[in-house]
């Protein structure tokens, strides 16, 4: 990855189309981003869906906690009246090793599922380590995965420190972090670059932050629009 910005859409295209959908990762790749970011979580049955939140409240018809519901229950539900939940699979299927694919491990004890379908698809399906990042908040999980797969890029997310980011960035030679854009300085991102860290910076979305994030060299901006980047 040279040193232009990668532009990733978060989870898919959301300012367009409902969040962590097919059709929203669709409409990201229509505009022509180098990369998509989803969500992950564990569901009753084993599989790993694409979906942000730990509950199914606020984006499906549906109610309770999606890692007690089964895949084929998930799949009967509805995001935003009209969408399914998609399967990490399916989302890999779209994107067809033509993007980067930013998984972040939001639910508890989704490593070990990540790094099994990752493997899979860069030992059976022609995709390759770079291709993928896995991010999490969750340390455990970060630690998990590289326990598993030393070779899989790591993103450390944070909403509170960069400096903390980066102390924990380097016990799991993690690939980049993964800071929220309000913490970034040119300093800081400087700092991080120095360190050897990419630094991909989230939620990105009004035009002047936009342009801010690129004066400070940032390695990638994670938008819900990401046609404005």
């Amino acid at each position: 990855m040279n040193h232009s910005c990668l532009k990733i859409g978060h989870r898919g295209a959301k300012a367009y189309i409902a969040e962590n959908t097919l059709e929203s990762i669709h409409k990201a790749m229509e505009f022509g981003v180098d990369g998509i970011e989803i969500d992950v979580h564990l569901c009753a049955s084993g599989e790993l869906v694409v979906f942000h939140d730990f509950t199914l409240d606020r984006m499906t018809n549906g109610t309770g906690e999606v890692g007690k519901l089964s895949l084929s229950q998930l799949k009967q539900l509805k995001v935003n009246g009209e969408f399914s939940i998609p399967t990490l699979q399916e989302v890999l299927d779209t994107l067809d090793k033509k993007f980067l694919l930013n998984i972040e491990l939001k639910g508890k004890n989704t490593a070990s599922k990540a790094c099994e379908i990752v493997k899979n698809y860069i030992n059976d399906r022609g995709w390759r380590y770079q291709d993928f990042i896995i991010s999490s908040f969750q340390h455990h999980e970060l630690e998990a995965v590289f326990k598993m797969d030393k070779n899989i890029p790591l993103g450390v997310l944070s909403k509170a420190s960069v400096d903390e980011a980066m102390q924990f960035a380097e016990t799991i030679n993690a690939f980049a972090i993964h800071p929220n854009y309000a913490l970034l300085t040119i300093d800081n991102v400087n700092r991080a670059q120095t360190k050897g860290f990419k630094v991909f910076t989230w939620t990105v979305n009004d035009r002047q932050t936009i342009e801010r994030m690129k004066s400070y060299k940032v390695d990638g901006i994670i938008s819900d629009a990401p046609d404005r980047l």
